[in-house]
């Protein structure tokens, strides 16, 4: 029956065929002994179904706990697993909280000799990465007897990983930390550097060692960042103008004795502290002590005026020179005249200076230095602070030299200190590097009356309207100051082509709050200043110009210093009035 067509069957032939079909496809479903084949077959495809969901179910739970709830834990308990990095030296920033050190996790290179299996082939491959190696010094310490030599501190993460990649056995690596100083040189002479051990060697870095290692929180300066460089540009740039050999500059806020900037150039990059020249790690502005010259007759006039033995209208005689032993007193400028207090403040009279401090004595002028720090070492936190050289026996003709600022030397941050006390209303506050807690007191001690710290403020006035300090103008901003200019000590007397140029400068002058110094050791005149080397053509110009860019910086506004509050206020012809808000 299979050979004939289906196609000649008709309906009824073909319900007779079925009749022929074996029982279990006759009625299209299996029947007999195969049903439980299919059954068992079937519930295996069931079974397996089941398995493959179950899987798929533990999947998906898998990755909403890793993607959903461990983040949410993650989130809410950001420490639980945390592996951030604690330095072991705290950050030091300025008063902004710009950053100026802190603490990068490193590798340092060491090798144990005794398993170097070629010494030769190690220092080859060695000092082709690290040029700067001594290749003798090298083979020595790999052929030693040691187990542990340094090879190469701090290393970059590229070295760490070229060093690696070299394979040699014998060599491994020790997690250090390494001294980061973002601003470089800027403030070098303020923070400091460490040493190989990250421990401080000069600057706050060594002040503060103990304070720094271990600690958390970061340590607050008083510096501010935007003005170092203000005073740093400037400061430079006169230097090259001149052709001088270096010089200081200071930034004091004279309410707190916060200092914002203290430079001393030439200065150093403590990141590459390699061969430091020793004029670049001298610090001129704290270290340094010098004679000053005229500046010094701020304390004589302070000291004077407070006195009330004598006023500002007294005169005294300067036109006959002061004869000592072999040398004579004499003036720059001759006057041909006798000058009151105010004149002789204004013209810096040299005559006139010792005209006072005979009259007021030798125990009185050594008090009030006493009394405004110039006679003992700066209190700044740093370990580079300079002693004064104070005369000893303390005669008189001694007493006449320091009333124009010989005789006595002094670092130019104790000038700073000493010479903002007499015009914020008579207070001395100690110079600090670190910021001041706004909740406490400022320490101080009173060293002059209100009274006297007005007429002083009138002084330093009439030096910037009608003195030697004429280029410190800056419109609106009513600038006062004092200028010194001193010869330098050569061999066993003074020279007389070499010289230190030194201007205090202070604004406003009406309410003080900013005192500015520029210091410029031995600087050469030029055509510019018509063959003068002197404070008021050198050192002046460039507080002039601090204070014209860091006005607007610290939030001063420009006042009409035609104005008569102005003129009420710092007029040297005008009654002085009563200064009130300066405790001792």
């Amino acid at each position: 029956m299979t050979g004939i067509p289906l196609d000649e069957f008709g309906i009824d032939d073909l319900r007779d065929y079925r009749r022929f079909l074996p029982a279990t496809v006759a009625h299209g479903r299996p029947q007999g002994r195969e049903i439980p084949a299919l059954t068992q077959g079937r519930a295996r495809l069931v079974v397996t179904a089941a398995i493959f969901c179950v899987a798929v179910l533990v999947i998906c739970a898998r990755l909403v706990d890793v993607m959903v709830l461990q983040e949410a834990t993650v989130t809410r308990l950001p420490h639980a697993a945390s592996t951030a990095y604690h330095a072991s030296r705290a950050d030091i920033v300025d008063r902004n909280g710009v950053l100026l050190a802190t603490s990068l996790a490193t590798a340092s290179l060491y090798a144990d000799p005794k398993l170097i299996l070629n010494v030769d082939d190690a220092v080859n491959k060695l000092t082709r990465l690290f040029p700067d190696l001594d290749r003798a010094e090298l083979t020595e310490k790999l052929k030693s007897d040691k187990r542990f030599v340094w090879i190469k501190r701090n290393l970059t993460p590229h070295q760490h990983q070229q060093v690696f990649r070299l394979g040699l056995p014998g060599l491994d690596f020790e997690k250090e930390e390494r001294r980061i100083f973002p601003t470089g040189s800027l403030l070098a002479h303020v923070v400091g550097l460490t040493g190989v051990d990250n421990h401080g060697m000069v600057g706050i870095e060594s002040s503060y060692d103990k304070t720094l290692r271990g600690g958390i929180e970061p340590l607050h300066l008083s510096i501010d960042v935007r003005l170092q460089h203000i005073m740093r540009t400037e400061l430079q740039a006169s230097i090259d103008e001149f052709k001088a050999l270096g010089g200081a500059g200071i930034i004091m806020d004279v309410n707190t004795g916060e200092v914002l900037s203290l430079l001393s150039l030439p200065d150093f990059d403590p990141q590459n502290n390699n061969d430091i020249p020793p004029d670049a790690m001298f610090n001129r502005a704290t270290l340094g002590t010098y004679e000053l010259g005229s500046v010094f007759k701020i304390f004589n006039s302070a000291m004077a005026l407070d006195s009330g033995r004598i006023h500002l209208d007294d005169t005294f005689d300067t036109i006959h020179p002061i004869q000592a032993g072999r040398h004579t007193i004499k003036d720059y400028e001759k006057m041909h005249r006798w000058l009151s207090l105010a004149e002789i403040f204004q013209y810096s009279s040299n005559i006139g200076s010792v005209r006072i401090v005979q009259q007021m004595g030798i125990p009185a002028q050594r008090a009030f230095l006493d009394k405004v720090g110039l006679t003992t070492p700066s209190p700044i936190e740093l370990p580079e602070v300079g002693a004064p050289q104070v005369p000893n026996p303390w005669r008189e003709v001694n007493s006449w030299t320091i009333a124009f600022g010989h005789g006595i030397a002094v670092s130019p941050m104790q000038l700073a200190a000493a010479a903002a006390s007499t015009i914020n209303g008579g207070i001395y506050h100690p110079p600090t590097l670190v910021q001041r807690d706004p909740a406490l007191p400022v320490p101080g001690h009173r060293v002059i009356s209100p009274e006297t710290s007005d007429k002083m403020r009138r002084l330093f006035r009439l030096v910037v309207t009608s003195g030697t300090a004429s280029f410190a103008k800056v419109p609106g901003y009513v600038v006062g100051g004092k200028t010194g200019t001193a010869d330098k000590v050569v061999g066993h007397g003074y020279g007389t082509k070499a010289n230190r140029t030194t201007f205090v400068g202070v604004f406003p002058m009406n309410n003080p709050r900013y005192l500015v110094l520029a210091l410029i050791d031995e600087p050469h005149a030029d055509a510019s200043t018509h063959g003068f080397a002197t404070a008021g053509w050198i050192a002046v110009p460039v507080v002039g110009r601090v204070i014209k860019q860091m006005g607007p910086l610290v939030g001063i506004e420009p006042v009409n210093e035609d104005s008569p509050e102005i003129h009420q206020a710092l007029d040297i012809n005008a009654r002085p009035r009563s200064i009130a808000g300066a405790t001792p």
